[in-house]
């Protein structure tokens, strides 16, 4: 296992932690056993509807609350992180479990979701070539299908006693919720929303009954936080209710008692977790912490993804203030994780498959080019690429190739092979601003932006303190759902700065809905090949060229100045120093205008004669 979670060092869990205090609640509901489960594989058949009633006041009941430990959880992560080219399976605990790896095949499997019972894990895959739902047996590792269909099926979530299970489908252009029987697997599933808005991130109350579903919808016109009662069929209730916020993935506390979701401010791209009091609704919901996929590990303890420019961490805390995990640096991005307690002995039957060691995505050239110094580097031209120099450091070309021959297999396009610039000459000044950009030393390059107005390439705007960073989709050349995924998030729309004056001033908006079609995530895959986006300047609102949202730089650690020693002496980095040559003093010139002082001249005086 050689990729083991460490603790980051103190600035960093002062820079990523902040906690809020927040009440706890009782006990989870007791696990179904897992004879419950009955397993075939049965085709899909129709999909009937759900008739839509008047709405109805919505009522939700908890379990009285109770007083909570507060020593930290003892169960086990189940992680998708990306490795190599590919989301793989791993469970984690921070107290008995190092990062184990339970999937390492050349597919991509996301969004785990464990069951009640904590021995089944829910999960979707594309091994098969298209998204579809399984369920992993932790006690004897078999894998069985849960669905068979096109289209893409993911964000599995199990009804409380384990018979259902609701998740997100691209079905006609558009993303739904459904529900399907675990324990009947022939029968067909129910489609809980017919909206034509995008509904997506399903979260079964976990309380027996569990009558209620939580889910994202942008039906309101930007994506906040429904629930739908399913004793009520179409019975849908906003508890987010904040027009001004962008939610995302919903979690029920296991008592049933609080929601926790994510929520992004559009105008400064900050993404915090909040929590909802679902025995106060009128309440609005409280600040609690920092994160954006919130997961509760108990009825005290809520755990979270926590983004960096190119990083991600997993961090916990309590709902009384104390931090109960440490920001963990992890491997990979995440996609999906969940949280519970299991009788599986793991690795057990992942011991081989936890033992392997993925190939890395690309192998570096080892053959520098003939009479170059030592620490330094030549320019290797790009082959079959179209820019204004197809150039790039020889130490950043096979990458570079790599990464560009995985993303036309990913999307069906070589969309790295028209690009807006490589290697840009320090004659060749760039826009203001621009002076020290990583074009200059040939370990960065630009995509064409037409690609945005095309509608090929979409953006999400990420804000990390004061920078802004830009994450890149590429719209996928199938549409069958055999590349990329959906869209689950709104890009950012910078041509609307031309048609008003508040998105002028904001350096654009956000679209008004969530894109439809399959896409795929640039900045995710190319951070596995060394590539990394760079912060937006700071007037990038007011100033285009300044938002780097289509650049991608390979520093392998180095600065900008150390990358630029590779191709320049150090010469033509000095910048001259304007010396100002002392005035010499001039003469004092005679004042040759004035008058000389005149000087008085006696008269005589007449005298007088006797």
């Amino acid at each position: 296992m050689e990729h083991i979670p460490r603790p980051v060092s103190a600035f960093q869990l002062f820079t990523f932690c902040l906690l809020l205090l927040l009440p706890a609640c009782g006990p989870a509901p007791t696990p179904v056993p897992t004879s419950t489960l009955v397993l075939t594989d049965t085709p899909t058949q129709p999909q009937p509807t759900i008739e839509v009633p008047t709405q109805t006041p919505y009522v939700i009941t908890a379990t009285p609350e109770t007083v909570v430990t507060a020593s930290a959880p003892q169960g086990v992560f189940f992680l998708s992180l990306e490795e190599g080219d590919y989301f793989h399976l791993f469970a984690y605990s921070p107290q008995t479990l190092p990062l184990t790896r339970l999937t390492a095949d050349a597919w991509d499997d996301i969004t785990p979701a464990l069951g009640p019972d904590g021995n089944w894990l829910a999960f979707s895959s594309r091994r098969n070539g298209y998204w579809d739902l399984y369920l992993l047996d932790l006690g004897g590792g078999g894998i069985h299908r849960l669905t068979d269909t096109p289209e893409y099926d993911a964000a599995p979530s199990w009804s409380p006693d384990g018979a259902f299970i609701a998740y997100e489908s691209y079905v006609n252009g558009n993303l739904d919720i459904f529900l399907r029987s675990v324990t009947d697997p022939g029968q067909a599933p129910l489609q809980l929303t017919q909206d034509p808005a995008a509904d997506t991130s399903p979260a079964w109350l976990p309380l027996l009954p569990g009558r209620q579903i939580a889910f994202i919808s942008d039906r309101s016109g930007e994506p906040e936080v429904w629930i739908a009662d399913l004793d009520h069929a179409g019975n849908f209730i906003d508890v987010s209710n904040n027009p001004k916020m962008v939610e995302a993935h919903p979690a029920w506390s296991p008592d049933g008692s609080k929601l926790a979701w994510a929520s992004t401010d559009p105008d400064s791209g900050l993404t915090s977790l909040y929590v909802w009091d679902a025995r106060n609704p009128d309440v609005p919901a409280r600040w609690a912490g920092s994160g954006d996929w919130p997961i509760w590990q108990d009825n005290n303890n809520v755990a979270s993804r926590l983004p960096a420019p190119n990083q991600t961490f997993l961090t916990g805390y309590t709902t009384a203030g104390a931090i109960s995990i440490p920001p963990v640096l992890l491997p990979g991005v995440l996609y999906g994780f969940s949280y519970g307690t299991t009788s599986a002995a793991l690795p057990g039957p992942f011991q081989t498959v936890s033992q392997v060691t993925p190939a890395f995505p690309f192998v570096a050239g080892t053959n520098p080019q003939p009479n170059i110094p030592s620490g330094s580097a030549s320019l290797v031209t790009l082959t079959n690429v179209t820019a204004l120099y197809p150039q790039l450091n020889e130490l950043a070309g096979d990458s570079f190739q790599a990464l560009r021959a995985q993303v036309a297999a990913q999307t069906g396009w070589d969309a790295l092979g028209n690009l807006e610039n490589a290697f840009v000459p320090l004659t060749t000044p760039l826009n203001p601003g621009l002076g020290e950009d990583w074009l200059y030393t040939g370990r960065a390059f630009t995509l064409n932006p037409v690609l945005v107005q095309a509608n090929w390439m979409a953006v999400v705007r990420e804000d990390f303190g004061q920078q802004t960073y830009w994450r890149i989709f590429l719209h996928t050349a199938a549409q069958d759902g055999s590349q990329g995924m959906p869209f689950t998030q709104v890009p950012w729309d910078f041509s609307t700065r031309t048609t008003s004056s508040s998105a002028y001033e904001n350096g654009g908006q956000l679209m008004n809905s969530v894109p439809g079609g399959y896409w795929f995530d640039l900045t995710t895959l190319a951070a596995q090949y060394g590539w990394e986006r760079q912060p937006a300047l700071t007037n990038w609102r007011t100033y285009y060229a300044g938002a780097h949202f289509n650049e991608l730089v390979y520093p392998q650690g180095l600065d900008w100045r150390t990358a630029m020693l590779q191709l320049y002496p150090p010469e033509v980095l000095v910048t001259p120093t304007i010396v100002i040559p002392p005035t010499r003093t001039p003469t004092r010139t005679p004042l040759w205008y004035r008058s000389p002082t005149p000087t008085q001249t006696s008269t005589a005086r007449p005298t007088s004669t006797p």
